[in-house]
């Protein structure tokens, strides 16, 4: 995907040192690392930095390219979760985001922009290359649990995106656990229907 000087690419182990200066480049995405979906709530927190690092490591350099990068202007600016639901222990245990139906879904989970690269758009960018990611590698459906902002949103319920990007991309809400995030979903392919 290339929009005005913005290039996005699935995470491989050759552009770990690209993820790395997007994670290092937010203050939360430098302890999270995406591993708060993948790990069980105690594993997360002990591995808070670092041990999440080698977390999102691991997945990346076995192969799974569980993500996508954006670089502005040839610079790492951003990062898109995206992988099969299946990967994802929290998320598959999760009571207000249990699964809704038979639909091998892939989930996007999370977004981290560094600093100096946010408000430019690149959620929605990152969001249209986690799509195409996944329509490649022949997912059915792509399924988020976006927030819905409010007067009181915080910055760090903007790391699983919002509602209004997502419904601009095409998804629908399919359920709402919460008041203020639903569960959105786009179809892929006729085999989700």
């Amino acid at each position: 995907m290339n929009a005005a000087g913005i290039v996005c690419a699935p995470a491989t182990a050759e552009r770990w040192g690209d993820v790395v200066a997007v994670m290092e480049g937010c203050s939360y995405g430098r302890k999270c690392w995406c591993a708060y979906w993948y790990l069980p709530n105690k594993d997360y927190k002990e591995g808070w930095g670092p041990a999440n690092a080698a977390t999102l490591r691991a997945r990346i350099e076995g192969g799974e390219e569980p993500g996508v990068i954006a670089w502005v202007d040839g610079v790492p600016a951003g990062w898109c979760a995206v992988a099969p639901r299946e990967k994802h222990d929290r998320l598959n245990r999760s009571k207000p985001f249990a699964a809704l139906d038979a639909t091998p879904v892939w989930s996007v989970t999370c977004f981290v922009v560094r600093t100096g690269y946010r408000r430019r758009g690149l959620m929605r960018t990152l969001l249209g290359a986690a799509v195409d990611h996944a329509r490649g590698k022949s997912a059915v459906a792509l399924e988020a649990y976006p927030t819905e902002p409010g007067p009181k949103t915080g910055s760090a319920d903007l790391y699983f995106g919002t509602a209004a990007a997502f419904r601009d991309a095409g998804f629908v809400e399919v359920a709402r656990p919460l008041p203020r995030r639903p569960i959105m979903r786009l179809t892929l392919s006729p085999q989700a229907r």
